[in-house]
């Protein structure tokens, strides 16, 4: 489990920096990377991925709660 925590903080962190360059200057670079048209398969497979390791650490967070020692 820790190693699938681990993965899914690094997308995270990847997902927030391509929303970060879309949201200042306009660049989405998956799609530059990945291509858009008849190759968005691949840019919709990395969107998913990061999707799907922000709803991990969602259920993380529910479940280890690191700040429940705190009260």
């Amino acid at each position: 489990m820790k190693i699938t925590t681990i993965i899914s903080y690094s997308l995270v962190i990847i997902g927030a920096l391509v929303w970060l360059l879309v949201g200042l200057f306009d660049f989405n670079l998956v799609a530059f990377v990945f291509g858009t048209g008849a190759s968005a398969m691949f840019s919709r497979i990395i969107y998913s991925l990061v999707g799907i390791a922000g709803l991990w650490l969602i259920f993380y967070w529910v479940v280890y709660n690191p700040f429940r020692h705190l009260n």
